[in-house]
């Protein structure tokens, strides 16, 4: 198992280098058989990371050639976090308070859209409560929805399995704040209370979510 992963690897990697080739060249260049590299080229296809394409260069049947997929460049080194970091680091040397109007920008646009796509999905809290989970999980979250009756009749818990800015969350407390404050907002009928934090050495996050009161949801609308 554990050379039939090297190997995998090694071929992504000459895919990343070569941005696209032949089974035979993988095979040369990897230091397996041709018919070893498209049995693996095959495996790598079916799980999203390969695909190919057909040239035809003189008589015979056409060659396939293969490159990688957008899937398989999540594989590779980013440094995404770092550079975020150091761009919020230097905009909090010049203004603090550009910072804080950084992330509530951040928040304002994830709210428009979300309460969007909240109003197509139905009036019923549970509703949409399901369609703010497909958001965050589109968002890289790896959310879900379970229900929670100690939450009282009507209760569920949102959980993220996964912090999709876990390394700008881990320096900035403004992003867990700010992802609080999303989910609030995009559900003033309900109480949202975060019950499990990453940041506090949790597995996930969940958010507890409970109706609000009739007269309390309408206070909240006047707001």
């Amino acid at each position: 198992m554990a050379a039939s992963r090297t190997t995998r690897d090694a071929i992504l990697l000459a895919l990343k280098k070569r941005g696209e080739a032949r089974a035979e060249e993988l095979a040369a260049a990897v230091g397996v058989t041709v018919s070893a590299m498209r049995q693996h080229l095959t495996g790598l296809a079916l799980d999203g990371l390969v695909s190919h394409h057909e040239v035809r260069s003189g008589p015979g049947r056409p060659k396939h050639v293969y490159s990688l997929t957008p899937a398989a460049e999540t594989l590779f080194p980013k440094t995404y976090d770092e550079l975020t970091n150091e761009l919020l680091d230097y905009v909090s040397d010049e203004d603090p308070a550009m910072l804080e109007r950084v992330f509530e920008r951040r928040r304002e646009r994830r709210v428009a859209g979300a309460l969007a796509r909240l109003a197509a999905a139905g009036r019923p809290l549970d509703a949409r409560v399901g369609e703010l989970a497909r958001i965050l999980d589109e968002d890289g979250y790896l959310a879900e929805v379970v229900d929670w009756p100690d939450a009282g009749p009507g209760g569920m818990r949102i959980i993220e399995h996964n912090c999709a800015i876990l390394g700008v969350a881990a320096k900035y407390g403004q992003a867990c704040v700010s992802e609080l404050e999303f989910i609030r907002t995009v559900l003033p009928d309900a109480e949202v209370e975060r019950v499990a934090h990453m940041m506090a050495g949790a597995r996930q996050c969940a958010y507890e979510i409970r109706p609000r009161a009739r007269s309390r949801v309408r206070a909240a609308a006047a707001r």
